[in-house]
C-alpha cells in the first residue's frame, strides 16, 4: 500500500504573540477556584497561569482562511458551521485537517500542529506583581442593557491584561513538496488576517487584538531526525510575518 502521508520534512515556526488588548478565552466556571467571575479564562491547572490553547488559535486561523477563500460552510459541529471535505487538494482541509462524516468516509489528518501558548517568563513576572483582586488576570465589568426596560444586567469577565506575551510554536509537516509554499503562505496569511481581527471572545467589544512577532523558521529534512547532521536542516531568522513570506521561495529551494 502506498504511503499517502510521508514525512518529508518539518517546518517549525517560532516566535511570540502579544495581547494588544485584554484577551478572554473562556473556561468552564466550575473548573475555576476563583469565585464571583461570570466568565473565567482558561488556566494551567498546575501553575494557574492563563494560557492560550493551541486549538483556539488554530481554529480561529482556519475560520478566517475559510472566509477569505470563500469556502462553503457545509458541516455543522455543535451548532458551529465550518468547511470540511474529503478533497486532499483542498487548501483548507489538507492544512488544518478534516474529519469524515458518516461511515466509510475518509479523514484528512492535519499537517499543522499548533502548540498551546504559555506566557513568557517576563510576562509571568509582570502578572505576579499586578493588584487586581484576581490571580494574574484582570476584571472587566460590563452591563447588558435591556432594550425595552433599560434595566442593566451587570457581568464580570476575566481577561488576560494587554501587554501579556505568549510563546508561539507552530509545526508544519511536509507531505507533498508541491504544496509546501502554498500551505506556508496560507498559514502566514491567516496569521496576518488574525492581527486585523480578534482572538477569543467578545472581539466586537474590543477584546482579543493580538500581534505576532516571529523569531525564526527552521526546516528539518526527514534525514535530520536520523542523522542529526547540520546539512539536513536550515534556519532563517525573521522578525515579522512579512519577512517570513519573503523567505518562502528560499525555504522551498532547500528541499
Amino acid at each position: 500500500m502506498k504511503n499517502e502521508r510521508p514525512v518529508l520534512a518539518k517546518v517549525i515556526i517560532e516566535g511570540q504573540m502579544e495581547c494588544l488588548t485584554g484577551l478572554h478565552i473562556g473556561a468552564r466556571r466550575e473548573a475555576m477556584k476563583i469565585g464571583g467571575i461570570d466568565s473565567p479564562v482558561v488556566r494551567d491547572p498546575i501553575t494557574e497561569f492563563p494560557y492560550v490553547p493551541g486549538s483556539s488559535l488554530k481554529g480561529k486561523m482556519r475560520s478566517l482562511l475559510e472566509r477569505k477563500m470563500g469556502k462553503e460552510f457545509n458541516r455543522d459541529i455543535g451548532g458551529v458551521k465550518i468547511h470540511s471535505c474529503t478533497d486532499r487538494e483542498c487548501e483548507i482541509c489538507r492544512l488544518f485537517g478534516s474529519t469524515a462524516e458518516g461511515e466509510g468516509g475518509e479523514n484528512i489528518p492535519s499537517r499543522l500542529a499548533v502548540r498551546d501558548l504559555f506566557l513568557t517568563e517576563e510576562s509571568k513576572e509582570k502578572l505576579e506583581g499586578i493588584e487586581t483582586g484576581l490571580l494574574y488576570t484582570e476584571w472587566k465589568f460590563e452591563n447588558a442593557i435591556d432594550r425595552v426596560t433599560s434595566a442593566a444586567n451587570p457581568r464580570q469577565i476575566e481577561r488576560v491584561p494587554a501587554g501579556s506575551v505568549f510563546k508561539l510554536d507552530i509545526i508544519y509537516t511536509v507531505e507533498n513538496m508541491e504544496h509546501l509554499e502554498e500551505d506556508l503562505r496560507n498559514l502566514l496569511s491567516a496569521m496576518r488576517l488574525l492581527e486585523d481581527d480578534y482572538l477569543g471572545g467578545h472581539g466586537s467589544r474590543g477584546y482579543g487584538k493580538v500581534k505576532f512577532q516571529l523569531s525564526k523558521i527552521e526546516y528539518r529534512k526527514s534525514e535530520w531526525y536520523l542523522t542529526g547532521k547540520d546539512e539536513d536542516k536550515k534556519e532563517w531568522k525573521v522578525q515579522s510575518i512579512d519577512e517570513a513570506i519573503a523567505k518562502l521561495q528560499e525555504i522551498v529551494k532547500f528541499q
